[in-house]
């Protein structure tokens, strides 16, 4: 059976000849293959074979891609059990070399082991510290104190960075002094912060903001000044103003210093606080921690360090996973290395 194929106005057409085998002249119209999909009108004068090529190497990229997708998976799906086995196991060394060091009151000379408390009294030391009604107490100043600091921190780290990264003039002005402040530990905040805030409170969380201000502006700046600017030429050449250009391209090239820096600030926050309740406080995990140190209670130290480090180690690594969650491009790149 002979198909017809219907010239467009002003087209030779070749007459078949016999067998049914048409000559495929300059002009004649290309039909696509039975079952095959018309072409779009744009792809009307496209040849039949680069348009096979096109559709073959298309369909060939998505396999390929969900192939690279599913083994980098299956890549981190067994590697993450080792890491979590290495992690541990490295956890437990250092509890056995406690046990070990404070069981036999090792003596170093520069370092002892001898009123250190071994592993087991620190965990019936921290047990009764969880049967007590005062954990809550302690647990909730602490965690109001440092999360009212990061916050202020944050808010005033992050503006600051990004308008020093990207404004000469502000760099000129602002930056020195804080420069001159960022040295100053937070033991020599605590007498001026009580001369300037009317409450202990007020000072604590003062102490907590300026712990965790220097380290989330210096990643900011950093971020910022080191966004490719053929990445900002770009997008100037393409007509992007300045508010686009600094939410398109800026504050999304600075985020990853930005998240480091939050982490970083969150760490440095804890140990800010604790250093103001040891002083100033009446309850926190700084002030447990200080007050079983006067009374000799030597275990109950070493509960409170690692009451504090857990918590350090946490909020630092929520602060991580949520900035990571903000950034999905982040997780493509590493999807495709």
């Amino acid at each position: 059976m002979t198909i017809a194929a219907t010239s467009p106005p002003g087209a030779l057409a070749a007459a078949p000849p016999a067998g049914g085998q048409a000559v495929p002249s300059a002009r004649s119209t290309h039909l696509p293959p039975a079952g095959a999909a018309p072409q779009a009108a744009g792809q009307a004068n496209t040849p039949a074979s680069a348009t096979a090529s096109a559709s073959s190497l298309g369909a060939g990229r998505a396999p390929a891609r969900r192939a690279s997708v599913a083994g980098g998976l299956l890549a981190w799906a067994s590697l993450a059990p080792l890491r979590l086995a290495l992690r541990l196991a490295s956890l437990l060394a250092c509890v056995l070399a406690w046990q070990w060091a404070s069981t036999n009151h090792l003596n170093l000379g520069l370092v002892t082991f001898q009123n250190v408390p071994p592993p087991a009294e620190v965990l019936r030391a921290g047990w009764d510290l969880l049967q007590s009604p005062l954990l809550l107490k302690h647990l909730g100043a602490s965690l109001a104190r440092v999360f009212a600091g990061f916050a202020a921190a944050a808010l005033a780290g992050i503006a600051l960075g990004l308008l020093i990264g990207r404004s000469r003039w502000a760099e000129d002005v602002l930056l020195p002094p804080l420069e001159m402040l960022r040295p100053i530990p937070a033991v020599a905040w605590i007498p001026l912060a009580i001369l300037m805030f009317p409450s202990s409170e007020m000072s604590m969380i003062f102490i907590t903001f300026t712990g965790a201000l220097f380290p989330i502006l210096l990643n900011t700046v950093h971020g910022v000044e080191h966004v490719d600017a053929r990445l900002v030429a770009s997008a100037r050449s393409l007509g992007s103003g300045k508010l686009s250009v600094f939410a398109e391209v800026i504050l999304p090239g600075a985020a990853p210093s930005i998240v480091t820096g939050l982490a970083i600030g969150m760490g440095t926050a804890w140990f800010c606080l604790v250093t103001a309740e040891m002083i100033s406080g009446q309850f926190g995990i700084g002030y447990y921690t200080w007050a079983s140190y006067t009374i000799q209670n030597y275990a109950d130290i070493v509960v409170g360090m690692l009451v504090i480090g857990l918590f350090g180690m946490g909020s630092s690594a929520l602060i991580k996973r949520a900035g990571h969650a903000c950034m999905p491009w982040q997780r493509q790149e590493k999807e495709k290395s």
